[in-house]
């Protein structure tokens, strides 16, 4: 039978089994414990948030270990320290006294000190005649020492998470870009397949994903995003297969272009020599709005109606209600822009018939909004149309390097 171990607060605090129990566990296994006191105070501190500790609590825990005059925490001398709440609060920075009560009260409610009190609730201590202390009524500090190795295991656990966490998240980084650039190179490139749907499912995962995830969050982000670059690694892979099957990649209407402009005002490349390879039309593509004008109008689906108003943030402002939500309410807005920039109606024909009516819009949307940098808007489409019908303009170039402007312009407002 436990007697002798248990300690009621003085004055109103009341006593509770909790504290009871607390107590008489820390009784039970005091022999022979010793601890650093330093190092379970940095225990505590990484394994604060799993404890339930504010960070005041901890300046006052700090300020009560340096009123115990060793590093070392030995249950077997007495570990109790007994300062006045003004001593405490001027090693506390200067805490205020109700402030300071509220953390003590935390740290016994957390089992970290137990209570010591006097008959008449002050904090003092009995010496001998040599000047030892034979009883002491304040804080002990012996849960510290009993408790050192689940505080050490707390602190490894916390560290431990963290570093899970943190790689979780560079893993996510990693495959987020590497989808975003999967993505883009498909697009610019004009690789067949639905990019758009593609690019939803992107979005759809990041959306997500809350501002401040937790580690589980995290995850699974990553194990939906590492899915996401699968498919589109398999789809690349197989086309890259059919191109080589085929051995030309030019007959199945894919056409590289250059993805890199030197500047905003040549946004794409001029000539078959700055291509980087030579074309060849056949003789059925070369007619006006025929299968050239088929496949350009066929690249154009690849891209993502989200990243076409992205890089074109000023066509929004002609669609129905001041936005464009729709391929056909983007075509409807390239007519308004088209009178207003001057651009004949039959000029807008021919752009339609050569490139596709959803090539057209786009190019009119681009055309819009480098205004400011085009004195022809009507003569810049002709051109564009007529290297269209010779296989020499793609909107993949254009359109990333508007893109490429915009984000800059952002970051410099930010």
């Amino acid at each position: 039978m436990q007697t002798g171990h248990v300690s009621t607060p003085f004055g109103r605090r009341s006593m509770t089994l909790a504290l009871v129990k607390g107590q008489l566990s820390i009784a039970e296994s005091k022999a022979e414990k010793r601890a650093d006191k330093w190092k379970v105070f940095r225990d505590i501190s990484e394994a604060r948030e799993r404890l339930g500790l504010q960070d005041r609590a901890l300046a006052v825990l700090d300020a009560l270990l340096t009123f115990y005059p060793d590093n070392e925490l030995n249950t077997e001398c007495g570990l109790v320290v007994f300062p006045s709440n003004a001593q405490l609060s001027l090693r506390a920075h200067g805490m205020a006294a109700t402030t300071l009560r509220r953390h003590l009260a935390a740290l016994v409610e957390m089992g970290l000190i137990q209570r010591r009190d006097s008959p008449n609730g002050k904090r003092y201590a009995h010496r001998d005649r040599d000047g030892e202390i034979e009883q002491a009524y304040g804080f002990d500090l012996a849960p510290l020492a009993v408790r050192s190795a689940e505080f050490a295991q707390l602190a490894q656990d916390v560290v431990a998470e963290r570093i899970r966490f943190r790689r979780a998240k560079e893993a996510l980084t990693i495959c987020r870009r590497d989808v975003r650039k999967l993505i883009t190179a498909a697009i610019e490139e004009g690789a067949s397949g639905d990019w758009e749907a593609v690019e939803d499912t992107y979005v759809g995962i990041l959306g997500r994903l809350p501002r401040y995830a937790t580690r589980q969050q995290v995850e699974s982000t990553l194990d939906e995003m590492e899915l996401l670059r699968e498919e589109v690694l398999n789809q690349l892979e197989i086309q890259l297969k059919a191109e080589n099957t085929d051995g030309n990649a030019i007959q199945n209407g894919r056409h590289i272009q250059n993805s890199k402009p030197e500047s905003i005002y040549e946004l794409e490349p001029r000539s078959r020599n700055e291509q980087g390879e030579k074309f060849e039309p056949e003789p059925e593509t070369k007619g006006r709005g025929q299968a050239g004008g088929q496949s350009n109008s066929e690249r154009i689906k690849a891209f993502p109606l989200g990243m076409v108003l992205r890089a074109c943030p000023q066509i929004n402002d002609y669609g129905p209600g001041g936005k464009i939500e729709h391929w056909r309410e983007l075509m409807g807005a390239a007519v308004v822009v088209r009178s207003m920039l001057g651009v004949s109606p039959s000029a807008y024909e021919e752009a339609c018939g050569a490139m596709g009516p959803e090539n057209a819009a786009v190019a009119m949307a681009c055309i819009l909004e480098r205004s400011n940098m085009i004195n022809s808007a009507g003569g810049y489409l002709r051109d564009l149309t007529k290297r269209s019908e010779r296989g020499e303009f793609s909107l993949g170039p254009m359109l990333m390097a508007l893109l490429k402007g915009n984000d800059r312009q952002d970051l410099r407002v930010s």
